[in-house]
Protein backbone atom coordinates (compact mmCIF):
# COMPACT_ATOMS: atom_id res chain seq x y z
CA UNK A 1 0.00 0.00 0.00
CA UNK A 2 1.17 3.53 -0.77
CA UNK A 3 -0.61 5.88 1.65
CA UNK A 4 -1.79 9.25 0.44
CA UNK A 5 -1.86 12.11 2.97
CA UNK A 6 -4.87 14.43 2.57
CA UNK A 7 -4.96 17.86 4.25
CA UNK A 8 -8.00 20.17 4.23
CA UNK A 9 -10.73 21.88 6.21
CA UNK A 10 -11.93 18.41 7.31
CA UNK A 11 -8.59 17.82 9.01
CA UNK A 12 -5.62 15.59 8.18
CA UNK A 13 -5.94 11.90 7.36
CA UNK A 14 -4.30 9.17 5.29
CA UNK A 15 -5.88 7.07 2.56
CA UNK A 16 -4.53 3.63 1.65
CA UNK A 17 -3.40 3.46 -1.95
CA UNK A 18 -4.41 0.88 -4.55
CA UNK A 19 -6.21 -1.43 -4.42
CA UNK A 20 -8.24 -0.63 -1.23
CA UNK A 21 -8.49 3.23 -1.17
CA UNK A 22 -9.87 3.13 2.40
CA UNK A 23 -8.92 5.54 5.18
CA UNK A 24 -5.84 4.29 7.01
CA UNK A 25 -6.57 3.13 10.55
CA UNK A 26 -2.85 3.10 11.40
CA UNK A 27 -2.74 6.93 11.27
CA UNK A 28 -5.14 8.61 13.68
CA UNK A 29 -7.03 11.42 11.95
CA UNK A 30 -6.27 14.96 13.19
CA UNK A 31 -9.65 16.71 12.89
CA UNK A 32 -8.33 20.20 13.60
CA UNK A 33 -9.09 22.76 10.89
CA UNK A 34 -5.79 24.60 11.26
CA UNK A 35 -3.29 22.11 9.80
CA UNK A 36 -0.75 24.40 8.10
CA UNK A 37 1.81 22.01 6.69
CA UNK A 38 2.58 18.31 6.19
CA UNK A 39 5.73 16.51 4.99
CA UNK A 40 7.09 13.01 4.54
CA UNK A 41 10.77 12.23 5.00
CA UNK A 42 12.71 11.42 1.80
CA UNK A 43 12.46 7.65 2.38
CA UNK A 44 8.82 7.85 3.51
CA UNK A 45 9.47 6.34 6.95
CA UNK A 46 8.60 9.53 8.89
CA UNK A 47 5.62 11.85 8.58
CA UNK A 48 5.16 15.26 10.20
CA UNK A 49 2.41 17.86 10.43
CA UNK A 50 1.81 21.20 12.10
CA UNK A 51 -1.70 21.65 13.48
CA UNK A 52 -1.35 25.24 14.75
CA UNK A 53 -0.29 24.06 18.20
CA UNK A 54 2.57 21.58 17.78
CA UNK A 55 4.76 20.02 15.10
CA UNK A 56 4.25 16.27 15.42
CA UNK A 57 6.52 13.59 13.92
CA UNK A 58 5.40 9.95 13.65
CA UNK A 59 6.97 6.74 12.37
CA UNK A 60 4.65 5.75 9.49
CA UNK A 61 5.15 1.96 9.63
CA UNK A 62 4.82 1.65 13.42
CA UNK A 63 2.25 4.49 13.72
CA UNK A 64 4.26 5.72 16.71
CA UNK A 65 4.60 9.36 17.81
CA UNK A 66 8.34 10.13 17.96
CA UNK A 67 8.39 13.84 18.82
CA UNK A 68 6.07 16.74 19.43
CA UNK A 69 7.69 20.16 19.17
CA UNK A 70 5.97 23.16 20.75
CA UNK A 71 6.15 25.48 17.72
CA UNK A 72 2.58 26.76 17.07
CA UNK A 73 3.58 29.40 14.49
CA UNK A 74 5.45 26.99 12.19
CA UNK A 75 4.56 27.66 8.55
CA UNK A 76 6.80 25.07 6.88
CA UNK A 77 9.21 22.31 7.84
CA UNK A 78 11.28 19.57 6.21
CA UNK A 79 13.39 16.50 7.02
CA UNK A 80 17.08 16.05 6.22
CA UNK A 81 17.79 13.17 3.74
CA UNK A 82 18.88 10.67 6.42
CA UNK A 83 16.19 11.74 8.94
CA UNK A 84 18.71 13.10 11.46
CA UNK A 85 17.48 16.73 11.45
CA UNK A 86 14.09 18.45 11.29
CA UNK A 87 14.17 22.05 9.97
CA UNK A 88 11.24 24.34 10.91
CA UNK A 89 10.50 27.91 9.79
CA UNK A 90 8.23 30.51 11.39
CA UNK A 91 7.40 33.93 9.96
CA UNK A 92 10.04 36.48 11.01
CA UNK A 93 8.77 39.33 13.16
CA UNK A 94 10.57 42.30 14.71
CA UNK A 95 9.74 43.44 18.23
CA UNK A 96 7.34 46.36 18.78
CA UNK A 97 10.19 48.66 19.77
CA UNK A 98 11.93 47.95 16.44
CA UNK A 99 14.64 45.70 17.82
CA UNK A 100 15.64 42.58 15.88
CA UNK A 101 13.33 39.57 16.10
CA UNK A 102 14.25 36.20 17.53
CA UNK A 103 15.78 33.49 15.29
CA UNK A 104 12.94 31.85 13.36
CA UNK A 105 14.72 28.97 11.52
CA UNK A 106 15.36 26.08 13.88
CA UNK A 107 17.17 22.77 13.36
CA UNK A 108 16.20 19.92 15.69
CA UNK A 109 17.96 16.62 16.32
CA UNK A 110 15.36 13.93 15.57
CA UNK A 111 17.06 11.37 17.83
CA UNK A 112 17.08 13.49 20.98
CA UNK A 113 14.49 16.18 20.12
CA UNK A 114 16.94 18.95 21.11
CA UNK A 115 17.40 22.15 19.12
CA UNK A 116 20.81 22.00 17.41
CA UNK A 117 20.88 25.58 16.12
CA UNK A 118 18.67 28.62 15.43
CA UNK A 119 19.16 31.12 12.60
CA UNK A 120 17.48 34.32 11.47
CA UNK A 121 15.88 33.66 8.06
CA UNK A 122 13.71 36.60 7.05
CA UNK A 123 12.47 35.42 3.66
CA UNK A 124 10.28 32.38 3.15
CA UNK A 125 11.79 31.84 -0.30
CA UNK A 126 14.62 29.26 -0.14
CA UNK A 127 14.21 29.11 3.63
CA UNK A 128 15.31 25.48 4.03
CA UNK A 129 18.99 24.53 4.27
CA UNK A 130 20.13 22.06 1.60
CA UNK A 131 21.83 18.78 2.50
CA UNK A 132 23.94 16.43 0.43
CA UNK A 133 22.32 13.00 0.21
CA UNK A 134 24.62 11.51 2.88
CA UNK A 135 24.29 14.63 5.12
CA UNK A 136 28.06 15.16 5.03
CA UNK A 137 27.38 18.74 3.88
CA UNK A 138 24.63 21.24 4.65
CA UNK A 139 24.46 24.66 2.95
CA UNK A 140 22.41 27.86 3.21
CA UNK A 141 22.49 31.24 1.50
CA UNK A 142 23.41 34.07 3.91
CA UNK A 143 23.80 37.66 2.66
CA UNK A 144 24.83 36.61 -0.88
CA UNK A 145 27.25 33.98 0.41
CA UNK A 146 26.78 30.22 0.60
CA UNK A 147 27.76 28.87 4.03
CA UNK A 148 28.66 25.18 4.29
CA UNK A 149 28.44 23.05 7.45
CA UNK A 150 29.86 19.53 7.72
CA UNK A 151 28.39 16.45 9.48
CA UNK A 152 25.50 18.47 10.94
CA UNK A 153 27.84 20.58 13.09
CA UNK A 154 26.06 23.94 12.78
CA UNK A 155 28.28 25.81 15.24
CA UNK A 156 31.21 25.97 12.80
CA UNK A 157 31.09 27.23 9.21
CA UNK A 158 33.35 24.75 7.41
CA UNK A 159 33.46 26.62 4.05
CA UNK A 160 32.16 29.72 2.31
CA UNK A 161 31.44 30.34 -1.35
CA UNK A 162 31.66 34.07 -1.91
CA UNK A 163 30.88 35.62 -5.31
CA UNK A 164 29.59 39.12 -6.11
CA UNK A 165 25.97 38.40 -5.19
CA UNK A 166 24.96 34.76 -5.07
CA UNK A 167 21.21 34.80 -5.55
CA UNK A 168 20.55 31.04 -5.58
CA UNK A 169 22.35 27.69 -5.40
CA UNK A 170 21.50 23.99 -5.80
CA UNK A 171 23.46 21.00 -4.48
CA UNK A 172 23.83 17.98 -6.75
CA UNK A 173 21.92 14.78 -5.92
CA UNK A 174 23.58 11.42 -5.32
CA UNK A 175 26.76 10.43 -3.51
CA UNK A 176 30.00 12.36 -3.06
CA UNK A 177 31.75 14.32 -4.40
CA UNK A 178 29.04 16.96 -4.05
CA UNK A 179 28.79 19.63 -6.73
CA UNK A 180 27.21 23.07 -6.36
CA UNK A 181 25.42 25.12 -9.05
CA UNK A 182 25.34 28.86 -8.20
CA UNK A 183 23.52 31.72 -9.90
CA UNK A 184 24.74 35.32 -9.86
CA UNK A 185 22.38 37.89 -11.43
CA UNK A 186 23.87 40.48 -13.78
CA UNK A 187 24.19 44.16 -12.84
CA UNK A 188 25.34 47.40 -14.50
CA UNK A 189 25.38 45.90 -17.98
CA UNK A 190 27.27 42.75 -16.95
CA UNK A 191 25.64 39.40 -17.81
CA UNK A 192 24.17 36.95 -15.32
CA UNK A 193 25.98 33.63 -14.94
CA UNK A 194 25.66 30.12 -13.54
CA UNK A 195 28.77 28.26 -12.37
CA UNK A 196 29.32 24.67 -11.30
CA UNK A 197 31.83 23.91 -8.54
CA UNK A 198 32.95 20.72 -6.85
CA UNK A 199 32.93 21.04 -3.06
CA UNK A 200 35.17 22.38 -1.52
CA UNK A 201 37.12 23.81 -4.51
CA UNK A 202 35.87 27.41 -4.63
CA UNK A 203 39.12 29.22 -5.49
CA UNK A 204 37.93 31.72 -8.10
CA UNK A 205 36.60 31.33 -11.66
CA UNK A 206 39.42 28.98 -12.70
CA UNK A 207 38.29 26.35 -10.20
CA UNK A 208 34.75 26.22 -11.65
CA UNK A 209 33.81 23.00 -13.45
CA UNK A 210 31.64 24.92 -15.93
CA UNK A 211 30.45 28.45 -16.52
CA UNK A 212 27.58 29.89 -18.59
CA UNK A 213 26.81 33.59 -18.85
CA UNK A 214 23.69 35.10 -20.39
CA UNK A 215 21.67 38.29 -20.55
CA UNK A 216 17.88 38.55 -20.10
CA UNK A 217 17.57 36.89 -16.71
CA UNK A 218 15.60 38.22 -13.75
CA UNK A 219 15.46 34.76 -12.19
CA UNK A 220 16.63 31.24 -13.00
CA UNK A 221 15.59 27.68 -12.25
CA UNK A 222 18.47 25.18 -12.02
CA UNK A 223 17.79 21.47 -12.49
CA UNK A 224 20.42 18.79 -11.86
CA UNK A 225 20.01 15.42 -13.53
CA UNK A 226 19.92 12.35 -11.29
CA UNK A 227 23.54 11.35 -11.99
CA UNK A 228 24.80 14.91 -11.29
CA UNK A 229 26.53 15.12 -14.68
CA UNK A 230 24.64 18.15 -16.05
CA UNK A 231 22.40 21.09 -15.13
CA UNK A 232 19.57 22.68 -17.10
CA UNK A 233 19.04 26.39 -16.47
CA UNK A 234 15.75 28.10 -17.36
CA UNK A 235 16.49 31.85 -17.40
CA UNK A 236 13.46 34.12 -17.46
CA UNK A 237 12.63 37.82 -17.44
CA UNK A 238 9.52 39.27 -15.83
CA UNK A 239 8.69 41.37 -18.90
CA UNK A 240 9.01 40.59 -22.60
CA UNK A 241 10.14 43.95 -24.03
CA UNK A 242 9.03 42.92 -27.54
CA UNK A 243 5.46 42.57 -26.20
CA UNK A 244 5.10 39.12 -27.77
CA UNK A 245 4.45 37.26 -24.50
CA UNK A 246 2.52 37.94 -21.31
CA UNK A 247 4.85 35.52 -19.47
CA UNK A 248 8.09 37.41 -20.10
CA UNK A 249 10.96 35.81 -21.98
CA UNK A 250 12.61 32.46 -21.26
CA UNK A 251 15.75 30.76 -22.54
CA UNK A 252 17.04 27.27 -21.83
CA UNK A 253 20.75 26.64 -21.17
CA UNK A 254 22.71 23.43 -20.65
CA UNK A 255 25.86 23.00 -18.50
CA UNK A 256 27.78 19.75 -18.14
CA UNK A 257 30.07 19.04 -15.18
CA UNK A 258 32.74 18.24 -17.79
CA UNK A 259 32.80 21.93 -18.80
CA UNK A 260 30.57 21.95 -21.89
CA UNK A 261 27.76 24.48 -22.14
CA UNK A 262 25.18 25.39 -24.77
CA UNK A 263 21.94 27.22 -25.44
CA UNK A 264 19.18 24.70 -26.19
CA UNK A 265 17.67 25.75 -29.52
CA UNK A 266 13.87 25.48 -29.34
CA UNK A 267 12.18 25.38 -32.77
CA UNK A 268 9.08 27.36 -31.74
CA UNK A 269 8.94 30.86 -30.24
CA UNK A 270 7.12 31.53 -27.00
CA UNK A 271 7.27 30.74 -23.28
CA UNK A 272 9.04 27.72 -21.80
CA UNK A 273 6.34 26.15 -19.64
CA UNK A 274 8.21 23.20 -18.20
CA UNK A 275 11.49 21.28 -18.41
CA UNK A 276 12.01 17.80 -16.91
CA UNK A 277 15.01 15.46 -16.78
CA UNK A 278 14.43 11.81 -17.53
CA UNK A 279 15.50 9.62 -14.56
CA UNK A 280 18.02 8.00 -16.95
CA UNK A 281 19.91 11.37 -16.91
CA UNK A 282 20.68 11.24 -20.66
CA UNK A 283 17.51 12.91 -21.99
CA UNK A 284 15.25 15.78 -21.04
CA UNK A 285 11.86 17.02 -22.20
CA UNK A 286 10.92 20.66 -22.78
CA UNK A 287 7.37 22.04 -23.24
CA UNK A 288 7.51 25.40 -25.00
CA UNK A 289 6.09 27.79 -27.59
CA UNK A 290 2.90 29.78 -27.99
CA UNK A 291 -0.22 27.62 -27.73
CA UNK A 292 -0.67 25.00 -29.00
CA UNK A 293 2.67 24.24 -27.35
CA UNK A 294 5.37 21.92 -28.65
CA UNK A 295 7.05 19.21 -26.56
CA UNK A 296 10.42 17.78 -27.55
CA UNK A 297 12.85 15.26 -26.02
CA UNK A 298 16.53 16.26 -26.33
CA UNK A 299 19.74 14.29 -25.73
CA UNK A 300 22.89 15.47 -23.92
CA UNK A 301 24.13 17.10 -27.14
CA UNK A 302 20.95 19.23 -27.03
CA UNK A 303 19.82 17.62 -30.30
CA UNK A 304 16.11 16.78 -30.63
CA UNK A 305 15.39 13.05 -30.35
CA UNK A 306 11.59 13.01 -30.61
CA UNK A 307 9.06 15.78 -31.25
CA UNK A 308 5.58 15.20 -29.81
CA UNK A 309 4.07 17.80 -32.15
CA UNK A 310 1.78 20.51 -30.82
CA UNK A 311 -1.11 20.36 -28.38
CA UNK A 312 -2.78 21.96 -25.34
CA UNK A 313 -0.06 21.29 -22.76
CA UNK A 314 2.13 23.13 -20.27
CA UNK A 315 3.74 20.41 -18.11
CA UNK A 316 5.84 17.23 -18.42
CA UNK A 317 6.14 14.46 -15.82
CA UNK A 318 8.45 11.43 -16.14
CA UNK A 319 7.49 8.30 -14.19
CA UNK A 320 9.93 7.32 -11.38
CA UNK A 321 11.49 4.65 -13.63
CA UNK A 322 11.59 6.99 -16.64
CA UNK A 323 9.76 4.60 -18.99
CA UNK A 324 6.57 6.70 -19.23
CA UNK A 325 6.13 10.43 -19.85
CA UNK A 326 2.93 12.38 -19.22
CA UNK A 327 2.40 15.65 -21.11
CA UNK A 328 -0.44 17.61 -19.55
CA UNK A 329 -2.30 20.90 -19.83
CA UNK A 330 -3.34 22.12 -16.37
CA UNK A 331 -4.10 25.56 -14.92
CA UNK A 332 -5.85 27.59 -17.61
CA UNK A 333 -6.04 24.53 -19.91
CA UNK A 334 -8.68 21.78 -19.84
CA UNK A 335 -6.60 19.09 -18.15
CA UNK A 336 -5.88 16.86 -21.15
CA UNK A 337 -3.08 14.36 -20.51
CA UNK A 338 -1.04 12.41 -23.06
CA UNK A 339 0.63 9.29 -21.65
CA UNK A 340 3.60 8.14 -23.75
CA UNK A 341 5.79 5.03 -23.73
CA UNK A 342 9.16 6.79 -24.17
CA UNK A 343 11.12 3.69 -25.10
CA UNK A 344 9.02 3.08 -28.21
CA UNK A 345 7.48 6.60 -28.44
CA UNK A 346 3.96 5.22 -28.58
CA UNK A 347 0.89 6.96 -27.20
CA UNK A 348 -0.69 4.85 -24.41
CA UNK A 349 -3.74 6.92 -23.41
CA UNK A 350 -5.27 10.41 -23.47
CA UNK A 351 -7.26 10.85 -20.25
CA UNK A 352 -8.72 14.22 -19.20
CA UNK A 353 -8.44 15.48 -15.59
CA UNK A 354 -10.51 18.67 -15.67
CA UNK A 355 -9.75 21.52 -13.25
CA UNK A 356 -6.66 19.78 -11.84
CA UNK A 357 -4.22 21.90 -9.85
CA UNK A 358 -1.88 19.06 -8.81
CA UNK A 359 -0.33 15.99 -10.45
CA UNK A 360 2.05 13.38 -9.00
CA UNK A 361 3.32 9.93 -9.92
CA UNK A 362 3.00 7.18 -7.32
CA UNK A 363 6.44 5.74 -6.43
CA UNK A 364 5.41 2.40 -8.03
CA UNK A 365 5.45 4.01 -11.51
CA UNK A 366 1.97 2.60 -12.24
CA UNK A 367 -0.44 5.05 -10.62
CA UNK A 368 -1.06 8.79 -10.75
CA UNK A 369 -2.95 11.22 -8.51
CA UNK A 370 -4.56 14.40 -9.83
CA UNK A 371 -6.25 16.84 -7.46
CA UNK A 372 -8.25 20.04 -7.40
CA UNK A 373 -7.07 22.00 -4.35
CA UNK A 374 -7.85 25.30 -2.66
CA UNK A 375 -6.91 28.12 -2.72
CA UNK A 376 -6.20 27.70 -6.48
CA UNK A 377 -9.80 26.50 -6.94
CA UNK A 378 -12.27 26.66 -4.08
CA UNK A 379 -15.07 24.61 -5.71
CA UNK A 380 -15.10 20.99 -6.80
CA UNK A 381 -12.19 20.07 -4.53
CA UNK A 382 -11.15 16.42 -4.50
CA UNK A 383 -8.68 13.92 -5.94
CA UNK A 384 -8.58 11.05 -8.45
CA UNK A 385 -6.23 8.08 -8.56
CA UNK A 386 -5.56 6.82 -12.09
CA UNK A 387 -3.76 3.97 -13.75
CA UNK A 388 -1.54 5.35 -16.50
CA UNK A 389 -3.59 3.47 -19.11
CA UNK A 390 -6.31 6.09 -18.53
CA UNK A 391 -8.61 4.31 -16.03
CA UNK A 392 -9.86 6.14 -12.93
CA UNK A 393 -9.44 3.64 -10.07
CA UNK A 394 -10.76 5.86 -7.27
CA UNK A 395 -12.16 9.37 -6.98
CA UNK A 396 -13.11 11.42 -3.94
CA UNK A 397 -14.88 14.77 -3.79
CA UNK A 398 -15.05 16.75 -0.57
CA UNK A 399 -18.44 18.18 0.46
CA UNK A 400 -19.39 21.47 -1.20
CA UNK A 401 -18.92 23.44 2.05
CA UNK A 402 -15.41 22.01 2.65
CA UNK A 403 -11.99 22.55 1.04
CA UNK A 404 -9.02 20.31 0.30
CA UNK A 405 -5.59 21.97 0.46
CA UNK A 406 -3.03 19.27 -0.26
CA UNK A 407 -2.52 15.62 -1.20
CA UNK A 408 0.82 13.84 -1.09
CA UNK A 409 1.99 10.26 -1.81
CA UNK A 410 4.24 8.56 0.73
CA UNK A 411 7.69 8.45 -0.95
CA UNK A 412 9.85 5.34 -1.24
CA UNK A 413 13.54 4.95 -2.02
CA UNK A 414 14.60 4.09 -5.57
CA UNK A 415 14.66 0.38 -6.28
CA UNK A 416 11.83 -0.57 -3.90
CA UNK A 417 9.44 -1.03 -6.84
CA UNK A 418 10.74 -2.85 -9.94
CA UNK A 419 9.98 -1.45 -13.39
CA UNK A 420 7.10 -3.28 -15.05
CA UNK A 421 6.41 -3.79 -18.75
CA UNK A 422 4.32 -1.02 -20.31
CA UNK A 423 0.63 -1.86 -20.79
CA UNK A 424 -1.52 -0.40 -23.53
CA UNK A 425 -4.84 -2.03 -22.63
CA UNK A 426 -6.81 0.02 -20.07
CA UNK A 427 -7.11 -1.69 -16.68
CA UNK A 428 -10.60 -2.00 -15.10
CA UNK A 429 -11.60 1.10 -13.17
CA UNK A 430 -14.58 3.04 -11.83
CA UNK A 431 -17.45 3.48 -14.30
CA UNK A 432 -16.98 6.88 -15.97
CA UNK A 433 -19.08 9.70 -14.57
CA UNK A 434 -21.19 11.79 -16.90
CA UNK A 435 -19.33 15.07 -17.21
CA UNK A 436 -20.90 18.10 -18.87
CA UNK A 437 -19.53 18.60 -22.35
CA UNK A 438 -17.85 21.85 -23.35
CA UNK A 439 -20.22 24.73 -24.03
CA UNK A 440 -21.06 25.12 -27.72
CA UNK A 441 -20.56 28.41 -29.53
CA UNK A 442 -23.75 30.39 -30.17
CA UNK A 443 -25.16 30.01 -33.69
CA UNK A 444 -28.02 32.16 -35.05
CA UNK A 445 -31.27 30.23 -35.71
CA UNK A 446 -30.90 30.67 -39.49
CA UNK A 447 -27.57 28.77 -39.47
CA UNK A 448 -28.45 25.96 -37.08
CA UNK A 449 -29.60 23.52 -39.79
CA UNK A 450 -26.33 23.93 -41.69
CA UNK A 451 -23.10 22.03 -40.89
CA UNK A 452 -20.92 23.87 -38.36
CA UNK A 453 -17.89 25.59 -39.90
CA UNK A 454 -14.43 24.51 -38.77
CA UNK A 455 -13.33 26.75 -35.89
CA UNK A 456 -9.73 25.54 -35.57
CA UNK A 457 -7.31 28.43 -35.18
CA UNK A 458 -4.25 26.21 -35.55
CA UNK A 459 -3.44 22.97 -37.32
CA UNK A 460 -1.80 20.68 -34.76
CA UNK A 461 1.58 19.33 -35.81
CA UNK A 462 1.85 15.52 -35.62
CA UNK A 463 4.55 13.75 -33.54
CA UNK A 464 7.73 12.87 -35.43
CA UNK A 465 10.93 10.99 -34.70
CA UNK A 466 13.84 13.44 -34.97
CA UNK A 467 16.56 10.78 -35.16
CA UNK A 468 18.15 10.63 -38.65
CA UNK A 469 16.47 7.81 -40.59
CA UNK A 470 17.73 8.05 -44.20
CA UNK A 471 20.08 5.20 -45.16
CA UNK A 472 20.80 4.45 -41.51
CA UNK A 473 23.47 7.19 -41.38
CA UNK A 474 23.86 9.52 -38.43
CA UNK A 475 24.07 12.61 -40.66
CA UNK A 476 21.01 14.83 -40.92
CA UNK A 477 19.05 14.58 -44.18
CA UNK A 478 19.93 17.40 -46.60
CA UNK A 479 17.34 19.66 -48.26
CA UNK A 480 18.20 18.25 -51.71
CA UNK A 481 17.68 14.67 -50.49
CA UNK A 482 14.33 15.65 -49.00
CA UNK A 483 13.32 17.37 -52.25
CA UNK A 484 14.24 14.32 -54.33
CA UNK A 485 12.41 12.06 -51.89
CA UNK A 486 9.24 14.19 -52.23
CA UNK A 487 9.47 14.15 -56.05
CA UNK A 488 9.87 10.37 -56.04
CA UNK A 489 6.85 9.94 -53.74
CA UNK A 490 4.74 12.30 -55.87
CA UNK A 491 5.65 10.46 -59.13
CA UNK A 492 4.86 7.11 -57.51
CA UNK A 493 1.45 8.40 -56.37
CA UNK A 494 0.76 9.80 -59.88
CA UNK A 495 1.53 6.41 -61.48
CA UNK A 496 -0.81 4.65 -59.07
CA UNK A 497 -3.51 7.21 -59.87
CA UNK A 498 -3.05 6.67 -63.64
CA UNK A 499 -3.40 2.90 -63.17
CA UNK A 500 -6.58 3.38 -61.15
CA UNK A 501 -8.03 5.66 -63.86
CA UNK A 502 -7.19 3.07 -66.57
CA UNK A 503 -9.09 0.38 -64.65
CA UNK A 504 -12.11 2.61 -64.13
CA UNK A 505 -12.35 3.53 -67.85
CA UNK A 506 -13.03 6.90 -69.49
CA UNK A 507 -16.61 7.08 -68.22
CA UNK A 508 -15.59 8.89 -65.03
CA UNK A 509 -14.37 12.44 -65.58
CA UNK A 510 -12.92 14.38 -62.66
CA UNK A 511 -12.38 18.06 -62.07
CA UNK A 512 -8.74 19.24 -62.03
CA UNK A 513 -9.06 19.99 -58.30
CA UNK A 514 -10.02 16.39 -57.49
CA UNK A 515 -7.26 15.02 -59.71
CA UNK A 516 -4.69 17.11 -57.88
CA UNK A 517 -5.96 16.07 -54.46
CA UNK A 518 -5.63 12.39 -55.39
CA UNK A 519 -2.30 12.76 -57.19
CA UNK A 520 -0.28 14.42 -54.45
CA UNK A 521 -0.22 12.82 -51.00
CA UNK A 522 -0.93 15.06 -48.02
CA UNK A 523 2.51 15.92 -46.68
CA UNK A 524 4.65 18.85 -45.60
CA UNK A 525 7.60 19.96 -47.71
CA UNK A 526 9.91 20.63 -44.78
CA UNK A 527 10.19 24.31 -45.76
CA UNK A 528 7.81 26.48 -43.65
CA UNK A 529 7.65 29.22 -46.33
CA UNK A 530 6.63 26.75 -49.06
CA UNK A 531 4.09 25.11 -46.74
CA UNK A 532 2.60 28.54 -46.07
CA UNK A 533 2.29 29.29 -49.82
CA UNK A 534 0.65 25.89 -50.43
CA UNK A 535 -1.82 26.53 -47.63
CA UNK A 536 -2.74 29.95 -49.04
CA UNK A 537 -3.18 28.54 -52.57
CA UNK A 538 -5.48 25.81 -51.30
CA UNK A 539 -7.49 28.44 -49.46
CA UNK A 540 -7.90 30.47 -52.69
CA UNK A 541 -8.90 27.36 -54.69
CA UNK A 542 -11.47 26.47 -52.05
CA UNK A 543 -12.93 29.98 -52.31
CA UNK A 544 -13.11 29.60 -56.14
CA UNK A 545 -14.99 26.29 -55.75
CA UNK A 546 -17.52 28.05 -53.50
CA UNK A 547 -17.94 30.86 -56.06
CA UNK A 548 -18.54 28.30 -58.86
CA UNK A 549 -21.20 26.61 -56.73
CA UNK A 550 -22.89 29.98 -56.15
CA UNK A 551 -22.82 30.73 -59.90
CA UNK A 552 -24.30 27.29 -60.66
CA UNK A 553 -27.10 28.04 -58.18
CA UNK A 554 -28.00 31.15 -60.23
CA UNK A 555 -26.35 33.86 -58.13
CA UNK A 556 -25.11 36.93 -60.04
CA UNK A 557 -21.35 37.23 -59.39
CA UNK A 558 -19.39 40.47 -59.06
CA UNK A 559 -16.71 41.36 -61.61
CA UNK A 560 -13.84 40.63 -59.22
CA UNK A 561 -15.40 37.24 -58.36
CA UNK A 562 -15.55 36.29 -62.05
CA UNK A 563 -11.86 37.31 -62.38
CA UNK A 564 -11.03 35.04 -59.42
CA UNK A 565 -12.62 32.04 -61.18
CA UNK A 566 -10.61 32.78 -64.33
CA UNK A 567 -7.37 32.46 -62.32
CA UNK A 568 -8.14 28.87 -61.24
CA UNK A 569 -5.97 27.14 -63.86
CA UNK A 570 -2.93 29.31 -63.06
CA UNK A 571 -3.35 28.69 -59.31
CA UNK A 572 -3.62 24.92 -59.87
CA UNK A 573 -0.43 24.94 -61.93
CA UNK A 574 1.41 26.97 -59.25
CA UNK A 575 0.18 24.61 -56.50
CA UNK A 576 1.26 21.54 -58.46
CA UNK A 577 4.75 23.00 -59.00
CA UNK A 578 5.15 23.83 -55.30
CA UNK A 579 4.00 20.41 -54.10
CA UNK A 580 6.29 18.60 -56.53
CA UNK A 581 9.19 20.77 -55.34
CA UNK A 582 9.85 22.32 -58.77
Amino acid sequence: LFPLAVRGSEGLYMVNGPPSFTESVAFQRDSGKNCKAVAFSKDGSLFGWCNGEKVNVVNVTRAELLHSFDLPKTVCFDFSPKNNVLATWQAYATAKDGTAGVPNLQLHDLRTGKCLKSFVQKKMQNWCPCWAEDESICARNVNNEVHFFENNNFNTIANKLHLQKVSDFVLSPGVQPTKVAVYVPGSKGAPSFVRLYQYPNFGGPQSALANKSFFKADKVTMLWNKKATAVLVVASTEVDKSGASYYGEQTLHYLAASGESAVVQLPKNGPIYDVAWSPNSVEFCAVYGFMPAKATVFNLKCDPVFDFGTGPRNAAYYSPHGHILVLAGFGNLRGQMEVWDVKNYKLISKPVASDSTYFAWCPDGEHIVTATCAPRLRVGNGYKIWHYTGSVLHSHEVPADQEMWQVSWQPFLDGVFPERAVRYQAVPGEPPRAEPGPAQAYRPPALRHRPAPSSRLHEDEPPQNMKPQLGGSDKPVSKIALKNQRKHEAKKAAKQEAKADAHQGPAQVRTPQNVLQNTVPAMTTGDPEVDKKIKNLKKKLKAIEQLKEQAAAGKQLEKNQVEKIQKEAALLKELEDLELGV
